[in-house]
This record gives C-alpha cells, sequence and structure tokens, in this order.
C-alpha cells in the first residue's frame, strides 16, 4: 500500500526526497564496499541494490555491482554481508542514552515478572548495598498480584534501609518506609502540583508516590558525576549500537552532557550518531549555541523537551474524560500555560526545537493548541527557521479529532511502536475500549498527513531495534498475541515502518539529505540484521538480530566481534 501524504508534510517530504542525492563526494578510490546481501536504498522507492561503495564516510555508489565496481581499488576494503539485509541506519528517535547505561550498571528491575521476584531481587541487592538500595525498570501490568508494589512488600525485605525502585515509564516510583521518613513524606504531605501520592483507606501513603511528587526521593536517586557519568554515556550508546541503531535522539538531557558525548565521539568511543534535546531549564545554553554541531556531525544539539503530563501505567497522564478504573482521576498537567507559550514564542525566534512529552489525550490537545498559538503568534519572517519540525514525543492517546491536526500544523509525531505492544495488555481497562481508536494510532496519523518517527523510549522499554520494528508492522505482543481493542489496522505496511527509523527521523532533525538514505552523497550510516525485515513473515520479526551497525562508513558494532 503506498502511503499518501497531504498538507505541509507532502512539500517536507518533498523537499527530503529532491534533498536525497546531493553530488557525489570526489573522493578517488572507495574506501570500502559493501556487497553480498538484500541492500535496501529506503527512501521513496526503497530500491533493491547489489552493492554500495563508501568514500571519506559518504555513499559514493549504491546500485548494480558492476558499476559500483568501478569505484573500487587495490585498498578498498571488501564487507561481505553474507546473505544479511542492510538498510539505512535505524535512529532511535526518543530514547535517554544516560538511562540505559544506569540500567546496565545499576539495579536492573525490567525483567521482574511479580511483587515476590521483585522482594527477592531487592533483598539480593541489599547484601551489597552500603546505605540505599535503588533501581529501575519494573512494570506491574503483568503481575499476578495484580497492583502496584507497596512500602510493606519493601519494608518485609529491607525495613533497616531506604529502597526506591522507579517505575520503567520514569513516571512513578515506589519506596519503603525509611525511604518515606528520610524523604519526609507522611499522611499529612499535600499532593504537590503535577503530582500524587497514593493513600490507603487511612490516608497514609502507601509508597507509591506519581511524577513531579517524587522530587523530595531525588537524594536516593543521585545520578553519577565526572568519570562515572562518561562511562555510563558510554555504555549506554553501546547498548544502543548492539541493539541495531545507528542514531540516537536524546532526550532530556543536561546540556554540560554534550561535551560528554563530544569527548566520547572525538576519542572514538561513541558508536551512534545523536542529537540531543536538553532539559527545558537549559534553554539559554542551547539557544546561545543553536544548532550546535560537534565532531563532524557526530554530536548535534538544538532541542528542548519538556512534559505535558504523566504516564498511562501510573495513572499521571491527562485525559479528557476521567479513567475507567478511577473514575475521580483525569490524569496530572507538568506543563503551565504562561511560561510555556512564552518559552514556544521564544524558540520560533531562536530556532530552537520544541519537544514536549504528551500521553492522554488530554495532553495531547492542550499542546497542539500551545504550538498552534505559538505559530500565528510569529509570523514567518520573524522564526529562526522557516520549517520549525517541532515534535509531540509520545502522542499515544488521541482524540480522533486532534489527528489531522498534527500533518495540518506540520508537527512530528514521535511515538514509540513497543509501547503499544507492551500497554495494551492494559490500557483498556485504563482508558475503556472506545478511546482505544485514537491510541498509538500510526497508520492513522500517516495516512493523515503527519510525519511519525519511531523510537523506543528505552530505558522505559528494552530498546532493540528489532522490537519496534516488529511492533509498528505487525502490533502484537512478543508471543505474537494480540487482544481485544488492539486495532490491528493501524499496524504499518513494512515500506513505512522502515521510514519511522530511517527517513523520518532524520527528517525531523533537519538531516534530511545527510541521512536516512542509502543515496549517493549522504553520510554511510547502515544498519544490517540477520533477516530480511521486507519479506521475512510478520512473526519472525520477532527473532531477527543485528549483525553490525556502520557509521561514517566505519563499522561500528558488530555481532562476531567477541
Amino acid at each position: 500500500m503506498r502511503i499518501i501524504l497531504t498538507g505541509r508534510a507532502v512539500l517536507a517530504l518533498a523537499g527530503c526526497d529532491e534533498a536525497a542525492a546531493p553530488s557525489a563526494p570526489d573522493a578517488g578510490h572507495a574506501d570500502r564496499v559493501f556487497e553480498g546481501g538484500a541492500i535496501y536504498t529506503g527512501g521513496a522507492e526503497n530500491r533493491q541494490v547489489e552493492m554500495v561503495a563508501v568514500a571519506g564516510g559518504r555513499i559514493v555508489c549504491a546500485g548494480a555491482a558492476q558499476t559500483c565496481e568501478a569505484h573500487a581499488g587495490p585498498a578498498t576494503e571488501r564487507i561481505d554481508l553474507a546473505g544479511a539485509a542492510m538498510f539505512p541506519g535505524f535512529t532511535d528517535a526518543h530514547v535517554h542514552i544516560l538511562g540505559v547505561g544506569l540500567r546496565e550498571l545499576n539495579l536492573n528491575l525490567e525483567d521482574v515478572s511479580s511483587i515476590a521476584e521483585l522482594q527477592a531481587r531487592v533483598a539480593e541487592a541489599a547484601e551489597g548495598a552500603v546505605d540505599v538500595v535503588a533501581g529501575r525498570g519494573w512494570i506491574e501490568t503483568h503481575w499476578p498480584e495484580g497492583r502496584f508494589p507497596t512500602a510493606a512488600d519493601l519494608d518485609a525485605v529491607v525495613p533497616d534501609r531506604p529502597v526506591v525502585l522507579v517505575r520503567a515509564d520514569g513516571h512513578a516510583l515506589v519506596a519503603n518506609t525509611a525511604a518515606l521518613n528520610e524523604a519526609g513524606v507522611t499522611a499529612d504531605t499535600p499532593d504537590p502540583e503535577g503530582g500524587e501520592i497514593l493513600r490507603d483507606e487511612t490516608g497514609a501513603a502507601t509508597g507509591m508516590i506519581i511524577d513531579t511528587a517524587m522530587a523530595p526521593f531525588a537524594i536516593f536517586l543521585r545520578e553519577p558525576e565526572g568519570e562515572a557519568r562518561v562511562r555510563a554515556y558510554e555504555a549506554g550508546a553501546r547498548v544502543l549500537a548492539a541493539s541495531g541503531w545507528t542514531g540516537a535522539h536524546s532526550m532530556s538531557m543536561r546540556y554540560d552532557d554534550v561535551d560528554i558525548l563530544v569527548r566520547l565521539a572525538e576519542e572514538g568511543r561513541l558508536p551512534l550518531r545523536v542529537h540531543v534535546f536538553a532539559n527545558p531549564e537549559h534553554y539559554d545554553e542551547l539557544a546561545a549555541r543553536a544548532p550546535r554541531v560537534d565532531a563532524d556531525g557526530r554530536v548535534t544539539a538544538n532541542g528542548i523537551k519538556f512534559y505535558m503530563d504523566g504516564a498511562l501505567g501510573s495513572r499521571g497522564a491527562a485525559l479528557l474524560a476521567p479513567y475507567d478504573d478511577s473514575p475521580g482521576s483525569t490524569g496530572l498537567f507538568i506543563a503551565r500555560d504562561e511560561a510555556s507559550l512564552a518559552m514556544m514564542r521564544r524558540a520560533l525566534r531562536d530556532g530552537v526545537q520544541i519537544s514536549a512529552h504528551a500521553i492522554g489525550d488530554a495532553g495531547n490537545r492542550r499542546l497542539l493548541d500551545w504550538m498552534e498559538t505559538a505559530f500565528d503568534a510569529v509570523p514567518d519572517d520573524e522564526r529562526a527557521s522557516p520549517e520549525p519540525r517541532w515534535r509531540v514525543e509520545h502522542a499515544q492517546v488521541l482524540h480522533p479529532n486532534d489527528i489531522p491536526r498534527f500533518g495540518a500544523l506540520g508537527v512530528v509525531a514521535s511515538m514509540q511502536p513497543s509501547h503499544a505492544i507492551g500497554d495494551l495488555h492494559f490500557a483498556p481497562a485504563r482508558i475503556g475500549i472506545q478511546r482505544l481508536e485514537g491510541a498509538y494510532a500510526w497508520r492513522s496519523l500517516v495516512e493523515s498527513g503527519a510525519v511519525v518517527a519511531g523510537g523506543s523510549d528505552a530505558p522505559v522499554e528494552r530498546g532493540e531495534a528489532r522490537i519496534e520494528f516488529y511492533a509498528a508492522a505487525v502490533r502484537r505482543d512478543l508471543d505474537g498475541f494480540a487482544g481485544e481493542g488492539w486495532n490491528l489496522h493501524q499496524a504499518l505496511d513494512r515500506e513505512t515502518a522502515l521510514k519511522l527509523f530511517t527517513l523520518w527521523p532524520a527528517w525531523t532533525v533537519h538531516m534530511d539529505g545527510e541521512l536516512g538514505e542509502i543515496a549517493v552523497g549522504q553520510r554511510a550510516d547502515f544498519s544490517v540484521f540477520d533477516t530480511d525485515l521486507m519479506t521475512a513473515p510478520d512473526l519472525d520479526l520477532r527473532h531477527a538480530r543485528p549483525v553490525m551497525t556502520i557509521v561514517d562508513g566505519q563499522v561500528a558494532w558488530r555481532a562476531d566481534a567477541g
């Protein structure tokens, strides 16, 4: 099926296609050629070619072997794909690199399957912990207990020191009594704006803390500094490269962490191309250098990311009507109107790219309203960029009336397909079958004219490219299951799913013509998988594995490297 884009997105993507093949650099003989497998060029046509030749980090030939052989010389390295399939480099359009690294280095709870197992893991970690047991990654939606963990659960195994465990989505945590006491959270502590302290029937805190109410617990969750922070970023980048990604849009970063990424790139320790979206408190620092480009384009920074609302799993997403399983709640708004609108108006003039987390239908509607207001307030001739390419991060639950607004406004829907195949196990209970018509609505957004950029949101999700592609194209969980309300018609055809992770992430950060296709003149970023993602049966996509990633024409990671 060919997806037809309408509205402003047509002009934008048409420009992307026209810019996809600038003049080839005069590089003499190629540094290396890639051959021996299915090679897909991506882009509008997604042709298959026999060989790709690379010189100076850019593509000098993509076509028939006989044609590209003319670029090979005696010193040209030949890389045999050995039957694997090569694609334009996959970019994770929404990930937290530091969080991925910390997940690897700290107590990782992503595979915990029950409260009993959570208790066992905490007890084991406490044997080596001195002051605090801290971890992240649990999610209760499949647990047999059918509920959130509590302080009492943690007290039963570690009563003598603080335990703080962050939920996978980062929008909630559970703390034991020692941590509650040290953080000063009691039955009399009021809920802060944009947050909630869950309470039992007596009014006492249960230990579950939501969104902005988590602030007092930062004393237990301090991120590493100095060389430990550098190591965490390096670890996160390695994990992502080994998961099939050549690029990452790293969200919610401190601006001084850009220097860490630049250092890693210059030292040959950053196997990814990274585009940074900083926290809003760093707006002035970012705007002063926007757009920032370092390490020959390996690290760029031009965006700010803020939060409209919370997460669906912890009932913090802002909804137009109450939660089906919590009729007294419509979720939480985090961002405030005037401050956010002022930043948006300024960003248009400064050339700063705005992205904002919005999950609930009320959060998404208000965010689109704000963006439209800012666009109307700042005429084109006052803008630093004629195409701001602002982004809504997640765009998870949308009122059907708001879906066409993305394309009409030229706003990107930055979505993470694996959220759907996980969340849809509990989303029907949270918001009901009827509201799921506008949830995780990738196809409806694309067909209405929106650009959709695909990512993983790791460490919230596992962060593997093959899972995100499978989720986008198949829309079933990893067991092949799809339940009531999963709306399988929202699954994407393979060609469009490929664009989610290649062409469109490049477009969103103004890298069209540089990245996103295997085309002459573009940067030589490629992802190679042991499975042909274009032709494999649906369920076989679950088992696809990356075998190699190439960045700037050089092998950044390979599975057989030991």
